[in-house]
């Protein structure tokens, strides 16, 4: 039966008898059962019965009449046969290992690191961190090496373990101690697995698991700053609106669509400001590149503000990235810049406590996209030598420019919360992209705003095909006045977002669109000063 409690693979390994104790030279216990009395997945620890050199091996095996190795780790040294169970060096070295194997299952060049980069010394930690690396591990090895009618029943168990509420804050834990190189290594890892899960399941039964879903996503609050970081397949987003889905048969193009992360960053720099009577809780925009060699303050951001507006900070970044290397996307699809691309974003900033508040304040939003839109018209005319027909010239030219600013910032306030929200319009006919359909006309046309969307000069994306909010373009800062009597209180704070991603055709000639929409909470802390 499915469970969405994660394995205990640390509270089993400190139940089991010392080693020199047991019966056998292997145990084991059940990860998960696609049904009863069938087959299952488990795992199993092997002793080595030698005394010079005695070490442990890890095996994830499906448990038919002849078992099935799926994943086997590599040596785990002990310092004595004599020894009771795993010290801390040694448990390490089994993160370490599980580590690397779930890399493997990952897309492209994975950087090299040193084992003293992901030493967990606290032995809570460590113990969580394993557990969860075991369930990712088990989730993967099932999807790429598991006998099928296993991996049907199985998959599902192991999904609601790995987005169980304790995996998902185990993982928080985890990207924390792996810095951000290993952390997005990691999530394309966990999120090529899934990919190739759903795409399975979408050719077998045209059925998707609905609940919950593989968002990964965490804040942070340190330093003046609040930061939000989400990673999801694009083939788990909801579905808003796809008119012409049933009528696609063109798997190249599916497949390019379906092998895509979403991965976000949301960046804002916050300062408590002490009044007499009040106290000011201000939020700006803040670089959301480098940390540490930005903008670190608030104070930072206002002395920059008062001086010059051409120096531009970051409120986010948004990026639609290939879950496959270039090669492999242009061999089974028609490469990586046939994708979504973002189309809307909404952040909605809430205190959790209310009864401290006294107001909320917004910034302008910004204007409406400037369109200056010239017609220029001529007509010349002059007389050719007499052998040539009438002996007459004539020659009219017509140009047209347009400077369009693509994404409109708005601000608003609704209770005691504030709304942010960016849309995409479309530079020829202005109509806002996430709510509305390429016209059949349109999407053929050489020079439609979104094709050659990242090559051409006047792309409203990077080349990467992501976006880059700057503050000096879109808002300034919104602020809550506070009841002195918060001073002795860290104020919680929510943050709820929305992110829409849209496909429109970008070289090929297809009638294909669709939008997918994502959801994400996070909670964040504000300490006030005394």
């Amino acid at each position: 039966m499915a469970s969405d409690s994660p394995v205990d693979v640390g509270g089993w390994l400190r139940s089991l008898p010392p080693f020199s104790q047991w019966s056998s030279n292997r145990m084991s216990f059940c990860i998960c059962s696609s049904k009863p009395c069938a087959p299952s997945l488990r795992l199993s620890v092997a002793r080595n019965p030698q005394k010079l050199n005695p070490y442990l091996t890890f095996c994830i095996y499906a448990d038919y009449h002849t078992p099935i190795s799926l994943w086997t780790s590599g040596a785990i040294r002990l310092k004595s046969s004599s020894q009771t169970s795993l010290t801390g060096d040694e448990a390490t070295g089994l993160f370490f290992d599980l580590l690397v194997s779930v890399l493997k299952y990952g897309p492209g060049r994975r950087s090299s690191f040193r084992l003293s980069q992901v030493t967990v010394r606290e032995e809570n930690l460590r113990e969580v961190v394993l557990n969860l690396a075991f369930v990712t591990l088990t989730f993967l090895v099932t999807v790429y090496e598991a006998p099928s009618e296993l991996r049907r029943g199985c998959l599902e168990d192991l999904r609601l373990q790995l987005w169980s509420p304790a995996c998902r804050e185990s993982l928080k834990l985890l990207v924390r101690l792996l810095g951000s190189n290993l952390e997005e290594q990691w999530m394309r890892s966990v999120n090529l697995g899934m990919t190739n899960w759903m795409s399975e399941l979408l050719r077998s039964s045209n059925h998707l698991p609905r609940a919950p879903s593989p968002l990964f996503s965490y804040g942070l609050s340190a330093s003046g700053l609040w930061k939000v970081q989400l990673y999801c397949p694009v083939i788990a987003m909801a579905v808003e609106d796809r008119p012409s889905a049933a009528s696609t048969q063109d798997d190249r193009l599916l497949f390019s669509l379906r092998y895509q992360q979403l991965e976000a960053v949301i960046q804002l720099a916050y300062r408590a400001i002490r009044k007499e009577s009040w106290i000011d809780i201000a939020v700006a925009v803040d670089n959301i590149r480098s940390v540490i060699s930005t903008v670190r303050s608030f104070a930072d951001w206002h002395a920059r503000e008062s001086h010059t507006r051409s120096d531009r900070s970051v409120l986010g970044r948004c990026d639609v990235d290939p879950l496959l290397s270039e090669t492999l996307m242009a061999e089974r699809g028609y490469g990586s810049e046939e994708k979504h691309f973002p189309s809307r974003i909404s952040l909605q900033l809430t205190p959790a406590l209310q009864s401290d508040v006294l107001s909320v304040s917004v910034s302008k939003s910004s204007d409406n996209p400037t369109q200056e839109i010239g017609l220029e018209k001529s007509l010349e005319g002059g007389f050719d030598p007499p052998n040539s027909y009438l002996g007459l010239r004539i020659s009219a030219t017509e140009s047209v420019t347009m400077s369009v600013k693509p994404w409109k910032f708005e601000q608003s306030v609704d209770g005691d919360s504030v709304n942010l929200n960016w849309f995409l319009h479309d530079g020829v006919n202005g109509r806002e992209v996430f709510s509305s359909r390429p016209s059949k006309f349109a999407l053929f046309q050489p020079r439609t705003w979104f094709r050659n969307r990242y090559s051409s000069v006047h792309r409203p994306f990077t080349k990467q095909g992501g976006i880059i909010f700057a503050g000096d373009e879109y808002g300034e800062r919104v602020w809550w006045k506070v009841r002195p009597a918060a001073l002795v209180k860290t104020m919680e704070w929510e943050i709820r977002g929305s992110i829409g991603l849209t496909y429109w055709p970008n070289k090929q000639r297809t009638f294909y669109s669709e939008t997918r929409k994502l959801q994400f909470k996070e909670s964040l802390s504000l300490h006030l000063p005394k």
